[in-house]
């Protein structure tokens, strides 16, 4: 089935609380997106990246794999931006593999943004099309302003029948 784009494109939102909890990334080395990201650690058997393999294996992931946005205060010298991981319980304990990084997240409140299914092949405009309501998304109608120093900025793997889906931390404007 076909669905095409429309100019009234429709988002849900809604804020999520999460838990503080443990993130398992493989981070990039320069890359500020997916692609550059892709390029650097290599394309694994998913069609996704490396890492994306081995993350959607991990039993005891609170959610699904993720791309990241990492805020300065996340990221370490000579690494990028962007990063694949899974969050995990605060208590995790299991393995951490070679190249990647275990780290704390503290409890946070998220803006959803979930755009309108689309067409596989039109990932790309979709994607376009939800940054472009999320950039005139004002959450201070709601009472919550952006706070990017809290938690990366999160998108689930691109998937046309339920829509686009990225998430960015919130706090109540107080």
């Amino acid at each position: 089935m076909q669905i095409e784009l429309s100019e009234q494109f429709l988002i849900f939102t809604q804020i999520v609380e999460r838990p503080a909890r443990k993130l398992l990334l493989y981070r990039g080395k320069s890359a500020d997106n997916y692609f550059d990201y892709c390029e650097e650690v290599g394309c694994g058997e998913s069609g996704n990246s490396v890492p994306w393999d081995y993350l959607t294996t991990i039993k005891e992931a609170l959610y699904e794999p993720v791309g990241l946005w990492l805020p300065e205060n996340l990221r370490l010298t000579g690494t990028g931006e962007y990063a694949h991981g899974a969050e995990l319980s605060a208590d995790y304990s299991g393995k951490i593999p070679e190249g990647f990084d275990l780290i704390d997240l503290a409890p946070c409140k998220l803006l959803v943004f979930q755009g309108e299914p689309y067409d596989d092949e039109q990932f790309e405009d979709a994607i376009g099309k939800l940054w472009e309501r999320i950039e005139n998304f004002n959450p201070k109608v709601y009472g919550y302003e952006y706070a990017p120093e809290v938690a990366p900025r999160m998108q689930l793997s691109p998937q046309g029948w339920r829509g686009y889906i990225e998430m960015r931390p919130v706090c109540e404007v107080v």
